[in-house]
């Protein structure tokens, strides 16, 4: 199991939550913890744009609360009537992400209430309060994430095994139960990819220019994602006409296997390209290649229509994997003109934050 950053910056945010309601002399640092468990973010934006909903969500939970306890008490069913109302108040206004600690702190106010309710409340909404800045503060310095360099690898990752189980299948040499195994991980893949993207693209830059590159940086990232969901698309299609290639025409087959060799080669070359390991200067047979290779396949595959031994129902079947790979091919030459775009205009403050990947 990894620990990630999230995970220290929520032990961090807990230990100073206890460690500051200590020093402040609260009789119940716990509560100040739980808070920010809470309240931890996944990046500084959401963070930063949380706090004041966070702020609010506490004050109209601390006031729903003491007022429901002075009118009817603190019975459970009372509490239950409390949460319904945060949840719904929140639903309304459209701040779901801060439900969980909104209900917490209502139900913090409203549990063991004392004689002296009011100062007993304010105990308790000052603990949560301490446990929401504590949180904030560690997203401000601790470890800022860095999504594009997560996005990157992530994305190369999938390439990689989507691209090895395509090769795989075109030769006939693949094991179905470990395919089907990797198909599962390779979607997860994907849908963690989607939670990343959503992240950086949620983020923003102090100074405008990187903001600007920022913004490049976003349509480009969406297509490398959407041409990754083009190529795990062809995998699970060719994985489920797999008996269909055993029937295609030999020629057929072959302008398969050799032009997608060529996708997956340009796949390849234009990530490489992104962290400048590839001249764009030659890419320029790649994308010939590519063209012509696409022309012919949807030549020879009209034409094999009529073929004596490739009956019509199989022909059909097959067809959708023909248009994958045609799409396939499309979502490959915007991605390569979006890479030369990106490096060839506002070269100045276009700059790729990517680390190496380490071996």
């Amino acid at each position: 199991m990894r620990l990630g950053a999230r995970m220290f910056k929520t032990g961090l945010a807990v230990t100073l939550a206890l460690y500051a309601a200590m020093w402040l002399d609260f009789s119940t640092p716990a509560f100040a913890a739980l808070a920010a468990f809470f309240a931890v973010q996944p990046s500084l934006y959401k963070s930063m744009t949380l706090i004041w909903d966070q702020i609010q969500a506490n004050i109209i939970s601390a006031v729903l609360a003491v007022t429901f306890v002075l009118a009817f008490g603190p019975e459970p069913f009372v509490i239950g009537v409390v949460v319904v109302l945060i949840i719904a108040i929140h639903i309304r206004w459209r701040r779901e992400a801060i439900i969980p600690l909104a209900v917490v702190t209502a139900v913090i106010i409203m549990g063991s209430p004392t004689d002296d309710f009011l100062p007993f409340a304010l105990d308790r909404f000052l603990l949560i309060m301490i446990g929401v800045f504590s949180a904030s503060a560690v997203n401000m310095i601790f470890l800022p994430p860095n999504h594009e360099n997560q996005l990157y690898h992530k994305l190369t990752a999938a390439n990689e095994e989507i691209i090895q189980w395509i090769r795989l299948i075109l030769h006939h040499e693949i094991d179905y139960s470990t395919l089907k195994q990797d198909q599962d991980k390779i979607r997860s893949s994907i849908q963690k990819l989607d939670t990343i993207f959503d992240l950086y693209r949620q983020e923003r830059s102090l100074f405008r220019k990187k903001e600007y590159s920022r913004m490049r940086k976003i349509v480009l990232f969406r297509q490398m994602i959407r041409t990754t969901s083009k190529a795990e698309n062809i995998l699970e299609s060719l994985a489920r006409h797999d008996h269909v290639t055993h029937q295609l025409p030999p020629e057929v087959e072959e302008i398969i296997q050799h032009q997608l060799d060529a996708l997956t080669n340009y796949h390849e070359r234009i990530m490489l390209k992104y962290m400048g390991k590839v001249r764009p200067q030659s890419f320029t047979m790649d994308l010939e290649e590519v063209t012509e290779g696409r022309a012919t396949l949807v030549e020879v595959f009209m034409h094999s229509e009529k073929h004596a031994e490739f009956k019509h129902e199989t022909w059909i079947h097959f067809l959708p994997v023909i248009a994958l790979i045609i799409e396939y091919s499309e979502e490959l030459e915007h991605l390569d003109k979006l890479v030369d775009g990106f490096f060839t205009y506002h070269t100045d403050d276009n700059e790729v934050d990517i680390a190496a990947k380490e071996l």
